[in-house]
């Protein structure tokens, strides 16, 4: 089995874990200002880290203009319904959505998450 874990380079570790957290329903594995591990139940879904942690050499750079251009983080969860309430309550901005898409068969949402990224999260097929 290979399972996605996105590591995601943030300025602001706690306000992304936050919305992470309101918005997809995850919890905090982790916790603190450079590093987070973003939880379904007992399995991690994805990092959050600072950019100024030194220890990755290779995350990006913090002031290149092009970061996250192209980059699409998607989350699928087997209670949309559940997700949907969530993204109500907490009003992140919808890019689009509730939709079905017709080519894959699953509902969607597309978002702006924190500091500018793509956020989907879809429903089985």
């Amino acid at each position: 089995m290979i399972q996605s874990q996105p590591l995601i380079v943030v300025e602001d570790v706690q306000a992304a874990s936050s919305w992470y957290q309101h918005v997809l329903g995850l919890t905090s594995g982790h916790g603190g200002p450079d590093y987070e591990m973003l939880m379904d139940g007992e399995t991690m879904v994805a990092h959050l880290h600072h950019w100024e942690a030194d220890e990755h050499s290779h995350i990006g750079r913090r002031n290149e203009p092009s970061r996250g251009n192209g980059l699409v983080l998607w989350f699928l969860t087997d209670d949309f319904d559940a997700m949907v309430v969530r993204l109500d309550a907490s009003h992140p901005e919808v890019l689009e959505g509730p939709f079905l898409n017709p080519n894959s068969g699953q509902r969607e949402v597309w978002m702006r998450g924190p500091e500018g990224h793509v956020v989907v999260v879809a429903g089985p097929a």
